[in-house]
């Protein structure tokens, strides 16, 4: 049974690429940090974007590693909250028309929206306005939701919520699953290190993040983090952008090189580095072989805008996965 189900925001993604990093500047927005905003902050900057290439996508952390999941062919499932609108539709179809099984509760509040600025440099810095997303609480989550589930993976994100993620963990953990942790964006992290180390020793088998939130957790670098993410999960993985990865579990330990592609936007690059490894680990891989499938999928992502690639292009990715496999 390798069925996977995720639990993150639900968000749509509005893609703006951006002329110059002045509307940044402009907007208070350190570039490639992910900012909460208010529902008013969020109008001002899609209006004060409304010149440049935009494109809706649906969107969030776990939600597009769950997509990639999918798309290489296990069954999925989907939990999150939104609202009574057209944006929450959009997401639910999106959901059903990419065969995941969406697990969805309604909130009072707007669906969530994330403007997701793309500089020149491909960097992505995200103003999130949650909205219903952040209304999903532990008073939601019971055990129906994980039957027939074998893997639970959770984006960082939630850790603003400690009531639902801890709600959230102990349930899967009671149904024996097995729970994948992505960070979120650095300052999160560092906002909420203790209680993070804490809910992944506990509860957590798979760790993910990216230099700079395993620097945010640990208060270390490169190969001394992933040792340190390594102490409290059974499974740690250190992911380095240009310079590949690395991933450990107990005395096995690897670093996976890049795959070559053109990157024009990194949005979505590390969740779907995420959905290739966890791919592999669900099928029983080496740490290489998943850490190899997680490239391959966060290479090709950064060659479209936006965190989704058409049917084209997966066909090619599932083609460079089987190699993987049969190599």
């Amino acid at each position: 049974m390798n069925k996977i189900i995720g639990m993150g925001n639900a968000l749509v993604d509005v893609l703006t690429i951006l002329k110059s990093d002045r509307t940044l500047k402009e907007f208070d927005l350190p570039k490639g940090s992910m900012q909460l905003v208010s529902k008013e902050f969020s109008n001002r900057l899609l209006a004060g974007t409304l010149g440049l290439q935009r494109q809706q996508s649906s969107g969030g952390s776990a939600a597009n590693t769950i997509h990639g999941l999918a798309h290489l062919g296990m069954e999925t499932g989907f939990v999150g909250k939104i609202g009574k609108d057209n944006l929450g539709k959009f997401f639910v179809k999106d959901l059903k028309d990419n065969n995941i099984t969406p697990v969805m509760f309604h909130g009072l509040e707007e669906t969530g929206r994330s403007i997701a600025l793309v500089s020149k440099d491909t960097e992505r810095t995200m103003a999130t306005y949650l909205g219903a997303a952040g209304d999903l609480h532990q008073e939601d989550i019971d055990s129906d939701i994980f039957k027939g589930y074998r893997y639970f993976h959770l984006e960082g994100y939630l850790v603003q919520n400690r009531s639902l993620i801890k709600k959230a963990v102990r349930v899967a953990k009671a149904h024996d699953l097995i729970i994948s942790l992505d960070m979120a964006t650095y300052n999160i992290v560092s906002e909420n290190r203790e209680f993070l180390v804490r809910l992944i020793r506990e509860y957590v088998d798979i760790l993910m993040a990216n230099e700079s939130e395993a620097e945010a957790l640990t208060r270390k670098k490169a190969n001394k983090a992933l040792d340190a993410m390594a102490d409290i999960a059974a499974v740690a993985v250190l992911k380095m952008g240009k310079d590949g990865s690395m991933a450990k579990r107990g005395k096995e330990k690897c670093k996976i090189g890049i795959e070559k592609v053109n990157s024009i936007d990194t949005t979505g690059a590390g969740d779907l580095y995420a959905a290739g490894f966890l791919y592999g680990y669900c099928h029983g891989q080496s740490l290489e072989v998943c850490g190899r499938i997680g490239s391959i999928l966060g290479g090709h992502i950064t060659e479209v805008i936006g965190a989704k690639m058409d049917k084209q292009k997966w066909t090619m990715v599932k083609e460079k996965v089987s190699e993987v496999f049969q190599a």
